[in-house]
């Protein structure tokens, strides 16, 4: 084979990988698909496309291999389809705060940013657990929750927050986390609670970012790279 060939067939691979990162529809599923597998009808809610809309661009980035599915009674069931896909969009999701400035100034808009109000770093919230004194509560959806979570967290999605803030201690700081940095279910959920008399704070990240330290630390996962449903 001829170097340019060799070349332009090469580049045109990585160019599929491109082609599918190249929408905004898709980068929110493969950010929903990183929390835990979902079938289309549950990702087209979620992301509020027709079934018809999301399963197209599910087809797409299963054409280039990001994706996986698999028959589930009835349903297809998708997930990501290695831990290299999450490592993709960890780098992409990085570059855009390196270079966007729009980034920021999005995060800034939903009090999303690092030292925001009520917000502590895993560094403070491990100081926090080794003194006994924080409840740790997982305020993503159920399902999530049971693929993967933080140790020690309360599953307490957000939908069934407040019917549940009576079994909720009023004389210890509650730290609440959801998706990652960009997920505002905790920001939701700690202006709540600071409403109803709770000290309540915000993790400034979320599972995706805990799960991909953990898994660079050879941590407990599986033989995949996917972590254990704990």
């Amino acid at each position: 084979m001829a170097h340019r060939e060799f070349k332009s067939r090469l580049y045109a691979q990585f160019a599929r990988i491109g082609a599918a990162l190249a929408s905004e529809r898709r980068l929110e599923l493969l950010d929903l698909l990183a929390q835990a597998p979902r079938n289309v009808e549950a990702l087209a809610q979620e992301t509020e496309m027709s079934v018809a809309n999301a399963s197209q661009h599910l087809q797409v980035l299963k054409q280039a291999r990001l994706v996986e599915s698999e028959r589930d009674g009835t349903r297809v069931l998708y997930r990501l389809a290695d831990s290299s896909v999450l490592d993709l969009w960890l780098a992409l999701r990085a570059a855009g705060e390196a270079r966007l400035a729009e980034v920021g100034e999005l995060a800034r808009e939903q009090e999303l940013e690092p030292g925001g109000a009520h917000t502590i770093t895993r560094e403070q919230l491990e100081t926090m657990e080794q003194k006994g004194d924080v409840l740790l509560v997982d305020v993503r959806p159920a399902a999530e929750y049971e693929h993967g979570h933080l140790p020690g967290a309360l599953s307490l999605p957000l939908a069934a927050l407040e019917e549940r803030l009576p079994e909720l201690p009023i004389d210890r700081p509650i730290v609440a986390y959801c998706r990652g940095s960009y997920c505002l279910f905790a920001i939701e959920a700690v202006s709540l609670l600071r409403e109803r008399g709770f000290e309540a704070y915000r993790l400034d990240d979320g599972w995706l970012e805990w799960w991909a330290t953990r898994r660079s630390a050879s941590a407990d996962v599986g033989s995949t790279g996917w972590p254990s449903a704990r």
